[in-house]
């Protein structure tokens, strides 16, 4: 498990796999200044609710991953990941798409 660690208030766990997409999801967003919305689903241990962020330039966040590699990254979940952050609901964690041509 990988932590997002948000203004150094808050921090979020999420698999490393998870992790590396939303990081570059949000790299992109933010290399051109856009602010946007993450939201995810909380693990029951803490209620079981969602949780939503503001995501914008100015404020810190940080990526702790688990692993010591990176994830192979799926391309088609990045558009997928990056359509929902250019939309007016924002960044939401969805489930990873099969490649074509990979059985699951």
């Amino acid at each position: 498990m990988g932590t997002l660690t948000y203004d150094s208030t808050l921090a979020a766990d999420f698999d490393d796999r998870t992790l590396a997409h939303i990081q570059i999801v949000m790299g992109a967003k933010l290399r051109r200044n856009e602010s946007f919305y993450f939201s995810w689903k909380d693990d029951a241990s803490i209620g079981d609710g969602r949780s939503v962020i503001w995501v914008h330039p100015a404020i810190p966040i940080s990526f702790k991953f688990f692993g010591g590699r990176p994830p192979a990254i799926n391309r088609l979940w990045i558009d997928e990941l990056m359509a929902l952050a250019n939309s007016p609901g924002g960044l939401v964690i969805s489930p990873e798409p099969t490649p074509p041509g990979v059985e699951k």
